[in-house]
């Protein structure tokens, strides 16, 4: 499982609809409709909101709408929670840091050498590295339950 705190634009087809099916399972693990995932390492940060379900469904629409701008036909009922408020300005705005999105931008790069090579980005990690609407930035190491 991938959660990428990274924007959704800028993953490639594979990791946008893996992304969203991942997400969607990450949404019925925090609801309790699966007993499988329970223990992923990436669902610690939802679970550290104040409203883990709220925080997965924003997640789940910032994937939606570049879904939308690309013309991708996901289903938006499956989001279980509709009544979402994205971004920093957001009451479920999680945080992540800069050491994460660095590691998370480098492993991206490294999926998109091989498989979406028009993608794949070498030189510098862009600054400021472009996050999904969910997250606001801080200074800091890559996350505890990241697993390198």
């Amino acid at each position: 499982m991938r959660l990428w705190s990274l924007h959704p634009s800028l993953l490639d087809r594979q990791g946008l609809v893996a992304g969203w099916r991942e997400a969607l399972l990450a949404q019925a693990v925090l609801k309790g409709r699966t007993r499988g995932y329970t223990r992923h390492p990436q669902l610690q940060r939802f679970r550290e909101s104040a409203d883990p379900a709220g925080a997965v469904a924003d997640y789940l629409h910032g994937l939606y709408e570049e879904a939308v701008v690309r013309g991708y036909r996901f289903d938006a009922s499956r989001i279980s929670v509709q009544d979402t408020t994205t971004g920093t300005a957001g009451n479920r705005a999680l945080t992540v840091t800069t050491g994460q999105l660095q590691f998370e931008w480098e492993h991206l790069q490294s999926k998109l050498a091989l498989r979406s090579p028009e993608r794949h980005r070498t030189g510098p990690v862009p600054d400021p590295v472009p996050v999904h609407p969910l997250f606001r930035v801080v200074p800091g190491p890559v996350a505890d339950w990241e697993r390198p």
